[in-house]
């Protein structure tokens, strides 16, 4: 029985992060969206328009390879990280790096639908699946409550932003979430012009035709696959985030994972 095509949850755009305890933040990874469909030991990650993004093909086949699983439909992002953990957008299109997928989400396994479910109770399933260590497939990084903290340091460390969801929600397209992005992000330079750009283009050549070939495709199947290298075999790595005044004057580091972060003058959830 082939598995169910699923509409995924568009971020709507919201300027400011806000603090609430019902709510979870998660890292806004700098990549290319896709729906991961496993089944039959195979895996195809599709775009949030319904495209079959071929270009991961071989990532594709590592992810049906190391999560055991008869079949499943996961939520997440493409990602190429450098060696600080940080998502490179243009590294990802040139192929300079070799890809990961980092999970955020997941809406089927082993033939249950989990769509009804809460936020927090699908996540809970997913890190169930996910191997550790992996360097092919990992969670995002998220905090439960503290939204404006976890803000600071993506602008800090110069990081697309974040994305904010509701605990209880179920997957659902009328679900709202909500994204929060960095005004001084530095990859985001020159993005419209490669995605919304004029028609008729002068050729690249060298590195720069994989930009020209995506852009005048419009990101709707990229042909070639990409093939991650062995040298550059490893975990999806942990972005590397400077310290908050309050976690140096504490030395802890910055708490990334929601069980252990605890949540003080919570603001109300957004209207």
């Amino acid at each position: 029985m082939a598995l169910p095509r699923v509409q995924p949850i568009i971020p709507t755009w919201r300027k400011e992060p806000f603090d609430d305890p019902d709510w979870l933040f998660d890292f806004k990874y700098d990549g290319f969206r896709g729906l991961c469909y496993l089944e039959q030991g195979r895996c195809r990650f599709v775009s949030r328009n319904g495209n079959v993004l071929s270009r991961f093909e071989v990532l594709g086949d590592q992810v049906a390879a190391v999560l055991d699983v008869d079949d499943a439909i996961i939520d997440g992002e493409v990602i190429a990280a450098d060696e600080t953990g940080r998502p490179q957008f243009y590294e990802l299109l040139r192929r300079t790096r070799s890809a990961c997928y980092v999970a955020f989400d997941i809406l089927r396994l082993d033939g249950a639908d989990l769509r009804a479910l809460p936020l927090d109770e699908r996540r809970r399933l997913l890190q169930g699946i996910l191997p550790k260590g992996s360097p092919i497939v990992s969670e995002a990084l998220s905090v439960t409550g503290r939204g404006r903290e976890l803000f600071e340091l993506m602008c800090s460390n110069d990081l697309e932003g974040i994305v904010a969801k509701r605990l209880a929600d179920p997957y659902d397209t009328r679900v709202r979430w909500l994204k929060i992005k960095n005004p001084d992000y530095s990859q985001k330079e020159g993005r419209g012009d490669l995605f919304n750009g004029p028609r008729q283009r002068p050729r690249a050549s060298g590195r720069d035709q994989a930009l020209a070939t995506v852009s005048e495709r419009r990101l709707s199947d990229p042909q070639r696959p990409f093939a991650p290298t062995e040298s550059n075999a490893r975990p999806c790595p942990t972005p590397a985030v400077r310290k908050t005044r309050r976690d140096r004057q504490s030395g802890r580091p910055f708490a990334m994972q929601k069980s252990k972060i605890s949540l003080k003058n919570s603001a109300p959830p957004p209207s």
